[in-house]
């Protein structure tokens, strides 16, 4: 029972570091996006946070919670829009080919974090002196009253930071904004068919923008829970964040482009992330091929998905392709 609590906890913890990216990828895929940046836009997120909060606490004596996850949440959320804005300048205006923009962003976010980075951790006095200990106890603090529970129920679900409850709330929203309100069905039909959009007077490269942009900002938030929670506000440079990323990335074609189903398939990978930690006696080259077990998962959804051919499973059908009117 000790093992299935920790495994379970675990889970929860990378399961909501893969939610944010992946809800915040869905909603860039509704558009027609096919951005495979989030790595790096998760990279963007976790360092801006960082150098946000590293700052203010360093310059005063009393930081005070509420302006430290304010600055984090900022920092965030813009830098992590301001790489789904690089995407998109690229991508829609330029029209450069996404898959390639998207991998070269992948890059860029990480070389420019790890360099904060370790520049970060020599300012403060060497490799792992890093810390924003305010911050990060601010992010983790825990529900009142229900995180105390002595028993079993308290121990699986609210024995977590209050951004775990924020990453189910965004994605139940998400699906809301995506099937319930105007603007989210002009997203879809943008994504669908970006020519028919634009005759029934859609702003087809607004809405691009804007899904792209705040889809980046909402996937960024993944990295600053990795950075503020499960790192307790250090900074990591072992490759674990870009893994996430490419998990989130994997999510969203194992989820049909549904953020409701996030919540669950977003558990269940970061179950299937750590379940080789306790399996006892196997080998660590099997370790590895345990590793692979979320993308195998993926794989065969995909497959399922392409066989069933059911219209409401596949992905938007202008996914990765440019448009501009004159070529209507």
């Amino acid at each position: 029972m000790v093992g299935f609590v920790s495994l379970f906890q675990q889970a929860v913890v990378f399961g909501t570091i893969i939610m944010f990216g992946a809800v915040g990828e869905i909603i860039t895929e509704k558009s027609g996006n096919l951005n495979l940046g989030v790595p790096g836009i998760m990279y963007l997120g976790g360092i801006s946070s960082l150098i946000g909060v590293f700052f203010y606490e360093n310059s005063t004596d009393n930081p005070n919670k509420f302006v430290c996850v304010l600055i984090a949440l900022l920092c965030a959320f813009l830098a992590s829009a301001f790489g789904g804005l690089i995407f998109s300048f690229l991508t829609i205006t330029l029209r450069a080919n996404q898959n390639v923009t998207g991998l070269t962003l992948t890059i860029f976010g990480s070389g420019v974090a790890n360099f904060f980075g370790g520049s970060l951790n020599q300012l403060s006095g060497g490799v792992g002196q890093l810390r924003v200990p305010v911050t990060s106890d601010a992010f983790r603090i825990q529900i009142p009253g229900l995180s105390s529970m002595n028993n079993i129920i308290g121990e699986l679900f609210f024995r977590y930071g209050w951004l775990v409850y924020v990453a189910i709330v965004v994605a139940i929203l998400a699906q809301v904004f995506l099937s319930k309100s105007r603007a989210g069905l002009n997203l879809r039909a943008v994504g669908e068919n970006p020519a028919t959009a634009d005759a029934a007077g859609i702003n087809v490269t607004l809405y691009k923008y804007l899904a792209t942009c705040i889809g980046a900002g909402i996937s960024g938030l993944g990295g600053l829970y990795y950075v503020m929670d499960f790192t307790q506000g250090k900074w990591a440079n072992d490759g674990t964040l870009e893994g996430l990323g490419w998990l989130a990335v994997a999510l969203v074609i194992f989820t049909t482009w549904r953020p409701k189903n996030a919540i669950w398939g977003s558990y269940l990978f970061g179950l299937l992330y750590w379940v080789y930690m306790y399996i006892v006696g196997i080998s660590r080259a099997s370790q590895e091929l345990f590793k692979m077990l979320p993308y195998v998962v993926t794989i065969i959804v995909l497959i399922i998905i392409s066989l069933r051919k059911k219209r409401e499973n596949q992905p938007p059908e202008a996914l990765g392709l440019s448009y501009f009117r004159e070529d209507r």
